[in-house]
């Protein structure tokens, strides 16, 4: 036999059965001194970024993973220094002198590699906002990103071994100022005897940048650098991928995978990248829901 329903779950049941998102209980309600006019706060709707935003801010794996690479990386310092013939470039983008010729460097991205843009996501989560570029700019001159757990250490290790640390970002070329002050703030070791900030927009003489990739930028930094190490948390930070689909990113790293955790360092980054438009063939003209059908798709059951 069915117990009855409370009236008060009743009434959420109903709401939910018509579309309509409830709102979340007032703790003070009930309480005499509390005005009866207080506002209730709506939940924002479903999100598909709900769970990878909580788990990028709450998660102390997260904390660990970061640690752990910057760590490992720190390991593999004093070997590559010492190795003249060390690069960590991808094969097809060293050009002109041979490394061992060249100044050592590292080259960082930035946005979830060196600084935290959780808040900015959990902003848009929160306020049922999606991605723009006045937003993200706003956010980005704010200069208030927290640095990444290990980011700061490695680095500064870097640094004091003559190894100059480049910031190669798709943050557009002129949020460069607010950037490095915003890494400024932190302790992040910024040269001044050259710039180290290579946004998206930097000329290159004599390359031709296809969109936002960094080929051209790293072919900048190798010109007068032996590049020991990268960091990114995108395929991008590291080779270009000529077709961006699942299938052609496995290729592309794949005559790479012996420099993962050696020369190569791939940082976790859930809640956006070239890995979710790869599922819907990197159409954002499509609505969210057609969207969310093609990575509902890409599901691997094993049935």
């Amino acid at each position: 036999m069915l117990k009855s329903v409370p009236a008060s779950l009743l009434a959420v049941l109903l709401l939910v059965a018509c579309g309509k998102t409830p709102t979340r209980p007032d703790p003070g309600h009930d309480n005499p001194a509390r005005s009866e006019s207080a506002a209730q706060t709506e939940l924002p709707g479903p999100n598909d970024n709900l769970n990878a935003v909580a788990w990028t801010q709450t998660a102390v794996e997260r904390e660990l993973i970061y640690r752990q690479t910057y760590r490992a990386a720190g390991f593999q310092l004093d070997r590559a220094l010492a190795d003249a013939d060390w690069e960590a470039l991808a094969r097809n983008e060293r050009k002109g002198e041979r490394p061992a010729t060249l100044k050592p460097a590292v080259i960082l991205d930035i946005d979830e590699t060196v600084l935290d843009n959780s808040p900015y996501q959990a902003r848009l989560v929160v306020n049922g906002n999606s991605y723009n570029e006045f937003t993200w700019s706003e956010w980005c001159r704010e200069e208030n990103a927290a640095g990444l757990p290990g980011a700061l250490e490695f680095t500064r290790l870097a640094a004091s071994k003559g190894v100059t640390v480049f910031y190669l970002s798709n943050r557009a070329s002129d949020l460069g100022e607010a950037t490095l002050a915003n890494l400024r703030k932190l302790g992040f070791p910024v040269a001044t005897d050259r710039e180290v900030f290579l946004g998206l927009g930097t000329f290159v003489p004599g390359c031709e940048q296809n969109g936002s990739d960094k080929s051209c930028r790293r072919e900048l930094i190798a010109r007068d650098y032996r590049v020991l190490m990268q960091f990114g948390d995108q395929l991008g930070d590291f080779i270009d991928v000529m077709s961006n689909s699942p299938e052609a990113r496995a290729e592309a790293v794949a005559p790479y995978l012996d420099w993962v955790g050696e020369r190569w360092f791939v940082l976790p980054n859930p809640t956006y990248g070239h890995w979710e438009s790869a599922l819907f063939n990197n159409d954002w003209s499509q609505s969210a829901e057609v969207r969310r059908e093609a990575k509902l798709r890409a599901l691997k059951t094993g049935q």
